[in-house]
């Protein structure tokens, strides 16, 4: 995993990653965004929510906290062993929206995570432990945590939408 020493570096590295990932779906036609297909294990509905609900759950831990009240991760409702409900929860709330609608909402929330990332300290980013939510399963620093929720599924997503792309 790449590390960052500075957040304008993390900043423009999920910017980045978050082009290259959302141009994939500007020719993926909005009445296959719900198609399965055998080889990837998620359709293109599900990839762009499934992103929106990890910024917004992540941005909601922080929000939980800063309000002085206990954070539960993932959720109040899940434990780290059933994130697939967690998922199809992500997936259930944006039902009824189109893949433009939902692409554009990606867009906002990415626009929103990193305006919220400019606002923290280099010591809230870079010192494990100065919030609670960092410490659960692993006493990362936030930097890491953001990371895992932003710059890597959007990599490793845009690898599925190339392959789902390819076979649909």
């Amino acid at each position: 995993m790449q590390s960052y020493d500075n957040k304008e570096a993390l900043i423009a590295e999920i910017q980045k990653t978050f082009k290259l990932f959302i141009k994939e779906f500007d020719n993926v036609p909005g009445n296959k965004m719900h198609w399965r297909i055998a080889q990837v294990d998620r359709t293109p509905y599900e990839m762009i929510a499934y992103q929106v609900g990890w910024l917004t759950q992540v941005m909601g831990w922080e929000s939980t906290e800063l309000s002085g009240q206990k954070v539960m991760t993932p959720s109040a409702n899940y434990k780290w062993n059933q994130l697939g409900l967690l998922y199809q929860q992500f997936y259930d709330q944006y039902t009824g929206y189109s893949l433009k609608e939902l692409c554009d909402l990606f867009e906002k929330k990415v626009d929103s995570w990193c305006a919220w990332i400019q606002g923290l300290s280099d010591d809230e980013l870079f010192t494990p432990g100065v919030r609670k939510w960092t410490v659960t399963n692993a006493n990362w620093p936030m930097w890491k945590w953001i990371h895992i929720n932003s710059v890597a599924p959007f990599k490793s997503f845009r690898t599925k939408i190339r392959k789902w792309k390819k076979y649909s």
